[in-house]
């Protein structure tokens, strides 16, 4: 009798499961994959997610594999342009760091087992047990192998968007709206371009980071009624939309880039938000809660989250309090937490800006203070409360004197 099974080990998995072992509860955590093994993702982690690293003692790890340090950040969008970095946030972190998922999981799995965590992969989760209402455990087996029955006090799903937990529980969609785009990536020889994440004119995007060995994760996006004709010549695509918004570097990946590896093409599922617990079970990751990539919030809340699981299941299950009332609160918690990013990602993923989001951008781009607060609105260390609010927008367009017909201070209403 386990503790806690948690199904699935990558972003969110692994670190719930090595955060309750470290608690002194006994843990199971199984994944159909094997290890190291690849997954779709941006890579991207911001400063907020490298500080949950450093503080679990793991960071130095994910920079001993060889991931590049970045500290400078390019950002444009159509013709407004903010380039700099955030402050080097309250634990030190002064970089951000893209690792692979190859490096990156790893990492995150054998630290789970390390902390003590039973951990089976090729592992295929067939369905949950229930006693009456109440989720009771998991049946399932590794590759074609016997069918194995493991029981436990609760039943976390990190299982990914696609979550067999949130399936057999029933988990209902409570918040939600379409997914806008597609995206094609792949790794590249040859470039230095730093970090870019630059959205044109014409609906169409492109980023690029350096990550391990050397390579450069290079990504576009398009509205996704364009997926079929792109998916036609994607070598041709991404060429044409790096040279269309940055010609400069549409040559040099011409004459100097290299594409080392397939294309991983992704249509994101929809943004949404699941119930998130119930009798025996809870979900955490993609399994309860996914926005957009646009923003590469994914691991990072991945991380959050799960730390925020861990410390409240461990209330529950101390005795410290219910644990249908603990389990609530990370629900309703994660909503509150998340909520400004869910926001942004949904308004500026479609690859046009609203006139609010244009205005606010666009003054920022003008004054060096706000730029700043601007990276650290993206780090996870400045409060994006105080980024938007009315007075200090009001601020921001007297101080660079910004047209007057053009200052949207609230996402509603005009400053004239």
């Amino acid at each position: 009798m386990y503790d806690v099974i948690v199904v699935g080990t990558r972003v969110a998995g692994s670190p719930l499961a090595m955060l309750l072992a470290r608690k002194g509860y006994r843990v199971l955590a199984v994944d159909r994959a094997t290890f190291p093994s690849d997954t779709p993702s941006t890579h991207y982690i911001h400063q907020a997610g490298l500080g949950l690293l450093q503080q679990w003692g793991l960071l130095d790890q994910v920079v001993a594999a060889g991931t590049p340090a970045i500290r400078h950040l390019n950002f444009s969008y159509t013709d407004i342009v903010i380039k700099g970095f955030a402050d080097v946030s309250a634990d030190g972190i002064d970089a951000v760091y893209c690792p692979r998922r190859t490096v990156l999981d790893k990492i995150l799995v054998d630290a789970a087992g390390n902390a003590g965590v039973e951990v089976i992969h090729g592992f295929t989760v067939n369905e949950l047990i229930f006693d009456g209402d109440t989720v009771a455990g998991i049946r399932g087996q590794v590759g074609e192998g016997a069918e194995q029955e493991f029981r436990a006090k609760l039943v976390i799903g990190a299982d990914g968007s696609n979550s067999t937990v949130a399936k057999a529980v029933g988990a209902e969609v409570y918040e939600g709206s379409p997914a806008a785009c597609f995206i094609y990536y792949s790794y590249y020889d040859g470039l230095d371009w730093g970090m870019q994440h630059r959205t044109g004119f014409g609906e169409q995007q492109f980023a690029s980071w350096p990550t391990n060995d050397g390579l450069a994760l290079v990504a576009v996006m398009r509205k996704r009624d364009r997926f079929r004709d792109f998916r036609t010549d994607p070598d041709a695509g991404v060429q044409e939309i790096v040279s269309q918004i940055d010609p400069e570097l549409g040559v040099s990946l011409k004459d100097s880039g290299k594409r080392v590896e397939q294309f991983r093409p992704m249509l994101y599922p929809d943004n949404y938000r699941r119930r998130s617990f119930g009798p025996g079970w809870a979900l955490v990751g993609d399994a309860g809660y996914h926005k957009d990539p646009f923003t590469g919030w994914g691991i990072t809340d991945a991380f959050k989250y799960a730390q925020l699981l861990s410390d409240l299941v461990h209330e529950g299950l101390s005795g410290a309090r219910p644990m249908a009332e603990a389990l609530a609160e990370y629900e309703r918690e994660r909503d509150l937490q998340s909520a400004s990013t869910y926001e942004l990602t949904e308004s500026i993923s479609g690859l046009s800006l609203s006139p609010y989001y244009d205005s606010v951008f666009r003054a920022t781009s003008y004054d060096a203070e706000y730029t700043k607060g601007f990276f650290g609105l993206i780090a996870g260390i400045y409060s994006p409360e105080k980024y938007f609010g009315e007075q200090e927008l009001a601020d921001l367009y007297e101080k660079v004197d910004f047209p007057a017909a053009a200052r949207h201070v609230s996402k509603d209403g005009i400053s004239a």
